[in-house]
This record gives structure tokens, sequence and C-alpha cells, in this order.
């Protein structure tokens, strides 16, 4: 009876460990199939990490009706002009702006802040051959203002918008990178007995200043600013500022009689 007993309890001890080993078999089992992708990837479609993404081609975009798009097309050009008349522009895409060959300087065409091509040799000489003409019938022409670097011109505005204000300096001094002077094609000029008048919209009643503004164009230089035109030049009337474009177009923007701006059908 004892025997008995004794058999009975190893048989169930038996039956409770082989119960343990299935129910560990099984949890292994289940294991791997619930990460079967995580222990055994598969290669098919697999792309490296040093590969792009694929792209639809054009001809499979259109097959699926959709329309290509550019860079361009998804991030149209926005001008934004400031209530100063000035466009806004960012540093890294300002480029120096010709038409048919004329460097623009204006508040829709700015500079670059190391545009600093200094005095331009043929306007200076061309001034000077100008000065000399008005000499002969008695006027002494200065040109007391000629190129300024982005640098000056910074320090010269900040200067005039503390005295007069944003928006009085706006009308007559340009911001930097938007000055003419910038380009060294640009003269604001005086007579040399008549300082009191530099700068002065009276300059222009005088000889000096009348002949200016009938001579010039002989030279190369015109009047960039004239009076009337401050809603198409940005700037109001200067009878001292004249910039130097070469004889012949200087000789046909007189003929004109237009704007730089309306001559070369630019804002």
């Amino acid at each position: 009876m004892r025997k008995s007993r004794v058999n009975q309890h190893k048989n169930n001890k038996l039956i409770i460990i082989s119960s343990s080993i299935i129910m560990f078999l099984v949890v292994i089992v289940v294991g791997i199939y619930a990460y079967k992708d995580t222990l055994f990837p598969s290669t098919a479609g697999e792309q490296s990490v040093d590969t792009p993404p694929a792209v639809a081609q054009p001809n499979e975009m259109e097959e699926n009706g959709e329309k290509p798009t550019t860079p361009q097309e998804e991030r149209p050009e926005v001008i934004e002009v400031d209530a100063g008349g000035y466009r806004i522009e960012t540093p890294e895409v300002i480029e120096p702006t010709y038409v048919d060959g004329i460097l623009i300087a204006n508040k829709k065409h700015p500079l670059p802040k190391d545009f600093n091509p200094g005095e331009s040799p043929e306007a200076r000489a061309a001034f000077e051959q100008m000065a000399m003409a008005a000499k002969e019938v008695g006027l002494e022409l200065v040109a007391f203002s000629g190129f300024r670097s982005y640098d000056y011109q910074t320090t010269l505005y900040t200067n005039y918008v503390n005295r007069d204000g944003k928006e009085a300096a706006d009308r007559y001094s340009a911001r930097p990178g938007y000055s003419e002077h910038q380009t060294g094609l640009a003269f604001d000029i005086g007579e040399n007995s008549r300082q009191d008048l530099w700068l002065t919209a009276e300059f222009g009643e005088t000889p000096a200043g009348k002949w200016l503004v009938d001579n010039a164009h002989k030279y190369g230089f015109i009047l960039r600013f004239p009076e009337g035109k401050e809603d198409v030049t940005g700037f109001m009337y200067e009878s001292w500022h004249f910039r130097y474009l070469g004889v012949e177009t200087a000789a046909k923007v007189k003929k004109s009689g237009l704007t730089l701006e309306e001559y070369l059908g630019v804002e």
C-alpha cells in the first residue's frame, strides 16, 4: 500500500514537470511568432539608409491624374512693399538690377551690401569735362557728394531719421542698399559760391541749376529726381542729384522727357 502511494506521487510529479515544459515551449513559440518581423526581418523591397525614397516620375504622376510641381510653383514670388515704398528684400536674394545694360538702384531695386565699386572714373571724367564747360560761362560747379558705401549710407540715413523722422527721411534719403550713390555713378552737384543752396530745391532756380538741366545730358548726365515725379522715382524733387548714363543714353532720356524708370519701363 505504501509502495503504491510512492508510485502515484512520482507519477504526479512527472505530470507537473511535463506540463511545465509544455507551457514553457508554448510561451517560446508564441513569442517567436509575435516578434518574427523583428527577429527575422525580410529584405524584400527594403531601402538602405542612404537610398532616398522613390519619387514618381512626371509621366507616372500624369497617369495617376497628378500634376508635377516645381519649387517655383510651390513658392510663388511675393513682393512686399513697406510704408516708405521700399521693396522688402533679404540680403541673400539681392542681386544688382540691370536693364538694357543700365544699373538700376531705387526703392524697388536694391544693391547688395557688399556692392562696393567706388566712384566711376568714367563718370568723374565726364563731370570734370562738364565743369570746365560751365566755367566758360562763369559757373563753378562742384560735385560735393559722389560714391557712398553701404555703411556710410547707413550712418547718413540714420542721422536723418533721428533728426526728421522716418517718414520724412524716406522722401529725400535712401536707406542703405537703396541709394544710387552706392553705384558710383551719381553726383550731388552745387555751385562753389553758393553752398547755402546745396541740397535745396532753390538751387534749381539759379543760373547754375538751370544750366545743368539744359546741358548735363551732353556730358552723359540726367537730373535723376525731377519735380512732380515723386510717385514714380520714390523721392522728392532733387535739383542737385545727377546720374551718369553715358552721352548717348542720357541724350535719349532727356529727349523723352521721362524719368529713368519710365524710360526703361521699370518700377
